[in-house]
């Protein structure tokens, strides 16, 4: 897609999803959007969605390469980058309680959602385990570390952020009223460490604790972070399994190649450099902002890819999925936290 003929055409539909994701970014700083704790994320792929549905027909077709570069290969890219939001330091502070509960989180989540999903509820493997990780890890940016591991496609992966937004968004609502009912006996730092191992997205982390309190969201955003961390080995795990037992159920007939997300070891080796504070903060916190728009892009050019044709197909089993996941989180969640802590 970058020989001498199509470099142009490449860059231009590159340059087509910047644009949305320019108009993705002003939209998500809008103060009732930011309210809600939506991010750009979530608005991109809604407007890559839009644009897919109504005007596709207006691009020309030799653009479509530079917009598959972006949902793949600036996807890569921006889940290394990632790792500029986490240090090993801020990990250590929480201590072996809040990394046990994100752990156990993340893997009873996956486990569930893969049981559920594929067995119960009858659901396809990729769209399963995208709902999975959405739940389970860190929303969004699992989603899209997922999709190229288990070779899912665009209308999966929307479907899966779908899901991040309705669940997540509830979660802000839910955890807040939980706390002022007095539901549950946890102390402050108990809570940071409930909300940040079964709250969906970071930003719905941030928004369900500060309702609560600063110590107790510092708590939830290490915690969430921690979460991030173990992206890695669940990336790899996937990989292996994928190549296994993915495609083709069971057996050792599967002669499916070893898909290696080596992006997930570059975001791991990110998390250490940042942990060494190399760089000034300013420069950390460009990186993040920079990293955060390379995430909207991807996520914009998936939307790009998906017709509501496909999302029709996909069907309500997904939200019933993502339903049983959160209802595990907030119970399951709180049972794992109050033994640990």
């Amino acid at each position: 897609m970058f020989n001498k003929e199509k470099r142009a055409d490449t860059a231009n539909g590159i340059l087509f999803v910047t644009l949305f994701a320019l108009a993705a970014t002003q939209i998500s700083q809008w103060q009732w959007v930011h309210h809600l704790g939506i991010s750009p994320l979530i608005i991109g792929i809604l407007l890559g969605i839009f644009y897919a549905n109504t005007l596709h027909h207006r691009m020309p077709t030799a653009w479509l390469p530079g917009i598959s570069f972006t949902a793949r290969k600036i996807l890569r890219l921006a889940v290394i980058l990632y790792g500029f939001y986490i240090t090993l330091q801020e990990v250590m502070t929480i201590g072996w309680v809040g990394f046990a509960s994100a752990s156990v989180i993340v893997v009873s989540t996956l486990s569930i959602a893969y049981v559920v999903g594929v067995y119960l509820l009858g659901m396809d493997k990729q769209t399963t385990l995208l709902t999975g990780a959405g739940s389970a890890i860190c929303g969004a940016a699992a989603i899209l570390a997922f999709e190229p591991v288990i070779k899912a496609k665009g209308h999966q992966t929307a479907t899966a952020v779908a899901t991040v937004v309705a669940f997540g968004t509830l979660a802000m609502v839910i955890y807040p009223l939980i706390y002022q009912w007095g539901i549950l006996n946890l102390d402050s730092h108990g809570w940071g460490i409930y909300i940040g191992a079964t709250v969906h997205e970071v930003a719905q982390v941030v928004g369900a604790a500060s309702d609560i309190g600063q110590t107790v969201c510092n708590d939830a955003v290490i915690v969430k972070m921690t979460r991030v961390m173990l992206l890695v080995p669940a990336l790899l795990f996937m990989g292996w399994w994928w190549a296994k037992y993915g495609e083709r159920g069971h057996g050792a007939d599967n002669t499916t190649s070893l898909t290696i997300p080596w992006f997930a070891l570059g975001f791991l080796a990110v998390v250490g450099f940042n942990s060494l504070h190399l760089l000034p903060a300013s420069w950390v916190a460009s990186l993040q902002h920079i990293d955060q728009f390379l995430l909207t892009m991807a996520m914009t050019a998936l939307g790009m890819e998906t017709s509501l044709d496909k999302l029709k197909g996909v069907g309500i089993k997904p939200f019933i999925l993502a339903l049983v996941l959160f209802v595990w989180l907030v119970a399951g969640g709180f049972t794992v936290v109050s033994l640990l802590v």
